[in-house]
């Protein structure tokens, strides 16, 4: 293309398509909205790049491009464990869940993990059923994340820091090494490549389930869940950043929000400056703390508790100012007694009542 002549529309492009396939028959093995899709996800990262005036779009050489979509579909291509892709034919799946009633498939994105050796379908559906929005109700609590503790609720509620990559770096560090001696692009190069893809991928998995457990356990504590809205991306950058890319903060606060509009409960953030600065009793700022303080001790009320689970009851203050409600609409906190759990930890609640029995036998 001559530089003088403007970039051309993504409906302009869309009509070049038929003409590549006449000059070029092998496209007319792609069907033909999958390489409309292509062509669409280049013009938005072309706009993109032209409105930010950064992120050039790159050249998606071979096994780079992982994943392409089936935009549009007339009948459901899902049956009996098989799913039916255009110019593909049916391919076996793993059905993780049935499609419920009165819903269509509205598209299929194809996902490739791990080199091309692990793929996935991800099925969009939709239904005409507006779902609205969980309005702020019920017993809330606060969560300040951490690496310590992974976090650590205002009822004092902790979850031991999970070390995802830190556990498997070493076995990660070996495959690595082995992948560098091979001679690039040679079969021994892509047995070692895999190896370390799917170890990567592994680790993935396991970060994420975790990130769904905890949020899981949270929701069946509370109704209304508040969080910081840290930019985890700039704490990252320091010294520190192999953590905080190994707890996954950010995916788990996306995650969390997730599961609170699945489940009906209420998800807010909240304002981040000064929760480990601020005294949740009495409301009176105690100064700067260093990394290595880990006890909250305040000098006018002398209320004292760890710093995290301070700032955990910061946060929960802070969010029932935005969401303001009446006292008939809490529920108050009785110790830790949830609504339909009697303790915040199972371990915790088997073990006291290990002990309990102990005594009463002792007592005998």
């Amino acid at each position: 293309m001559s530089p003088d002549l403007p970039f051309p529309s993504y409906l302009e492009q869309k009509r070049q398509l038929t003409q590549w396939k006449k000059t070029n028959p092998h496209y007319k093995a792609v069907h033909s909205q999958v390489t409309q899709d292509c062509v669409k996800r280049l013009h938005n990262t072309w706009e993109r790049f032209k409105s930010k005036k950064f992120g050039f779009p790159r050249f998606k050489k071979y096994g780079r491009y992982q994943s392409f979509l089936f935009p549009q579909f007339k009948d459901n291509p899902i049956n009996n464990g098989f799913i039916k892709l255009p110019k593909i034919g049916e391919v076996q799946i793993n059905q993780h869940r049935p499609i419920p009633d009165g819903f269509k498939v509205k598209g299929v994105r194809i996902v490739a993990r791990a080199r091309g050796t692990i793929w996935y379908a991800v099925v969009t559906i939709q239904c005409d059923v507006k779902v609205p929005a969980p309005l702020p109700f019920g017993r809330g609590i606060g969560v300040d994340i951490g690496l310590e503790s992974f976090l650590v609720t205002s009822d004092n509620f902790r979850v031991e820091p999970a070390r995802f990559f830190r556990d498997w770096q070493s076995r990660l560090k070996v495959l690595q090494r082995q992948a560098s001696r091979k001679k690039k692009k040679s079969k021994n190069w892509e047995k070692a490549q895999l190896g370390v893809a799917r170890l990567n991928h592994q680790i993935a998995n396991i970060r994420k389930n975790f990130h769904y457990s905890t949020s899981h356990q949270l929701c069946d504590q509370a109704d209304m869940i508040f969080v910081e809205d840290i930019n985890f991306k700039m704490t990252a950058r320091g010294f520190l950043g192999k953590q905080m890319l190994d707890g996954g903060f950010g995916q788990f606060r996306d995650l969390l929000s997730w599961v609170c509009w699945k489940r009906g409960k209420y998800f807010a953030q909240v304002d981040h400056k000064y929760t480990s600065q601020i005294c949740p009793e009495c409301n009176a700022h105690t100064g700067k703390k260093g990394l290595n303080e880990r006890v909250h001790n305040c000098p006018e009320c002398g209320y004292k508790t760890t710093r995290d689970h301070a700032s955990g009851r910061v946060i929960l203050n802070r969010g029932l100012e935005q969401v303001r409600l009446d006292k008939s609409e809490t529920k108050e906190s009785g110790n830790g007694v949830l609504s339909g759990v009697l303790c915040l930890d199972k371990c915790r609640s088997r073990n006291a009542n290990l002990r309990e029995l102990e005594a009463r036998t002792l007592s005998r």
